[in-house]
């Protein structure tokens, strides 16, 4: 007779408890802060706090950041088109992960 044995690995994902300021972000980033401006603006990073200066980001603003230069260097877009185009990432992002969830791991 075959014996399983299960064992459970719990851990936490340190980059969404880190908080940086915008200087950090720019900086972690390689992303001038008035980049950073624009695109929380447009809606493309969401941090926490009322003003610049109070501006949190979370470690999940950093990918979101990195990613944004990439496209905004790499593909010359702009602004409002990188909206956009994080917003389609996100919903890809979003359905690989119901097809996962699903069972359907040959479609990904």
């Amino acid at each position: 007779m075959t014996q399983t044995n299960i064992t459970w690995i719990e851990g936490t994902v340190v980059e969404d408890e880190i908080h940086m300021s915008i200087v950090e972000l720019s900086q972690a980033a390689s992303t001038s802060e008035e980049l950073i401006m624009a695109w929380v603006s447009e809606g493309v990073l969401s941090p926490s706090g009322s003003s610049p200066q109070d501006w949190r980001f979370s470690g999940d603003s950093l990918r979101r950041t990195k990613t944004a230069a990439r496209l905004t260097r790499d593909l010359e877009i702009n602004t409002p088109g990188l909206a956009l185009a994080l917003q389609l990432l996100d919903q890809i992002s979003e359905l690989r992960a119901q097809l996962i969830r699903s069972g359907h791991r040959e479609h990904i």
